[in-house]
């Protein structure tokens, strides 16, 4: 069975093309468009892996780790945050939120799946 990866941006473009890549390896990928959509849509799923975004409308996204990682259900579920931000207290920040791992856009599609693979 393929492993489901939750992809968070409130970017239409950039959800696109992070779910292009990661379909085009076989993964199942469900889309939101900010952290409260995406806690709406993962409730009772099994999720491998999340990609999301750190400035977003409505929830941002350390405040969604935060949120997600005090669910049991989801406490083990590893975050990668893909996001604009590059400076070091935003990534401990996010780190401290529960983040496992920190990708700058604009990124490499095979960059991304390297690190999605890592993770998933």
């Amino acid at each position: 069975m393929s492993k489901t990866i939750l992809v968070v941006d409130d970017s239409a473009s950039v959800r696109q093309v992070v779910s292009m890549s990661l379909k085009s390896q076989g993964y199942q990928v469900i889309d939101a468009v900010d952290g409260m959509d995406a806690l709406k849509k993962i409730e009772g799923q099994k999720i491998n892996l999340i990609v999301s975004d750190v400035n977003m409308p409505n929830m941002d996204g350390i405040t969604f780790v935060k949120t997600l990682k005090a669910k049991p259900e989801y406490r083990f579920t590893p975050v990668l945050m893909l996001t604009t931000e590059s400076e070091e207290s935003k990534k401990a920040e996010g780190k401290a939120a529960g983040a496992k791992a920190w990708l700058v856009k604009p990124f490499k599609p095979d960059v991304l799946l390297s690190a999605v693979a890592k993770l998933a």
